[in-house]
């Protein structure tokens, strides 16, 4: 079979496994459940234990088979804890994807010591582990891999009251651009996804007209849905893309070519 192909009967990411932290709800829950629908092994990782088994019970229900594991990305050590939980299960892993974050609004002048340590924790901190721990595995394993990380239109462009968050998502670009030296010689790619606004359970809480303010900004006239993130997901941890790395995709609906931010309803 040529080189790519696929049999009628293999799926894209079948004998893979995957982690996905942050997955409970939104764009990783997403992400998790076509992964799975791929053939994939995925271990979907929450905060919540409840909001983690219930999303795992979701996929489930699809016919396929998601482990989750609840704790706090931010932990480097649960994140050591996630990798060989992993890898004692299954054997492997081949794919990392460091969805977990937060979003907190805030001046920059009254933003607090406190907001900041927690925001730098979890968007910066815990990626960057779980991108080393997973690298450590996939070099042992002599098989290469994909490592993913979640930025933001934030990373690129100015937006209101969004500076510290901003900062991690920038941050995020690098490190995927920074870890090619590193890691392409072990047969691992980095890249990273940016998207813009992006309809879920998150930001229509955070704004109840959401998804009119941000489709009147968006050129393509509406915000993006969880789907359109975790295809570019799947393309970039896929063999597709496997000349691809140290990349960071847009995914918004061409935003950062106008940078219209609307009138919005600001999150304490």
């Amino acid at each position: 079979m040529p080189e790519g192909k696929l049999s009628p009967m293999e799926k894209e990411f079948s004998g893979k496994v995957a982690i996905v932290t942050g997955a409970g709800i939104g764009i990783g829950f997403e992400i998790c459940r076509a992964l799975s629908a791929g053939g994939a092994s995925v271990v979907l990782n929450d905060l919540d234990a409840s909001v983690a088994a219930d999303a795992a019970r979701r996929i489930d229900s699809e016919g396929k088979s998601t482990i989750a594991t609840p704790g706090d990305a931010s932990d480097p050590g649960f994140i050591d804890s996630l990798v060989e939980e992993t890898v004692g299960r299954f054997g492997r892993l081949d794919i990392a994807i460091a969805n977990a974050g937060i979003t907190t609004y805030g001046s920059f002048l009254g933003y607090t010591v406190e907001k900041f340590q927690k925001l730098v924790a979890l968007n910066l901190q815990g990626s960057f582990f779980l991108a080393q721990g997973a690298a450590k595995r996939m070099r042992e394993q002599n098989t290469g891999g994909k490592i993913l990380f979640m930025s933001s239109v934030t990373g690129h462009q100015s937006h209101p009251c969004l500076v510290p968050y901003g900062m991690t998502k920038a941050a995020l670009r690098m490190l995927a651009k920074g870890l090619v030296g590193e890691l392409s010689q072990f047969g691992i790619n980095v890249n990273a996804i940016s998207p813009g606004a992006v309809l879920t359970e998150r930001t229509v809480g955070d704004d109840p007209n959401f998804e009119e303010s941000w489709g009147q900004a968006t050129p393509v006239g509406r915000p993006a849905s969880v789907a359109d993130v975790a295809n570019a997901a799947l393309f970039l941890v896929s063999e597709k893309a496997r000349h691809i790395t140290g990349q960071t995709l847009l995914v918004d609906g061409g935003w950062t070519s106008t940078s219209y931010v609307p009138d919005l309803q600001i999150p304490d």
